[in-house]
């Protein structure tokens, strides 16, 4: 069993715990993706219509960790690629710092535009 593949970026996470991630998170994903379908398909999706579900906690909750879902997922397969595909431990710390940033930027951001802050 591998331990550490580089102790920077590693920051002592197991398989296991990337695996229940990527897992919790699809199915978060999957879910709402299905709600989502559902609402559409039997209702007449309109402004109004679309402003009402999105007033509603519940809907924003759910929104929210769908939000938070996409960020985790999407964190835990970019790591897992760009350890798998970029050795030398400076690039792959910049990617993986990138990435990481920009889905900051972006949960922030859908969060401003979710809650209105």
């Amino acid at each position: 069993m591998v331990n550490s593949v580089d102790s920077v970026t590693n920051l002592g996470r197991s398989g296991v715990f990337d695996w229940m991630i990527q897992r919790v998170t699809a199915y978060v994903l999957a879910l709402y993706t299905i709600f989502l379908f559902g609402f559409m398909l039997t209702s007449d999706v309109n402004y109004d219509t679309w402003s009402g579900l999105f007033d509603q906690t519940w809907f924003r909750i759910f929104t929210l960790l769908a939000l938070l879902s996409i960020g985790g997922h999407a964190w835990v397969g970019l790591w897992t690629v760009t350890t798998d595909y970029i050795k030398a431990t400076l690039p792959r710390f910049l990617v993986q710092a990138l990435c990481g940033l920009t889905m900051f930027v972006y949960v922030v951001w859908g969060i401003q535009i979710l809650w209105g802050l």
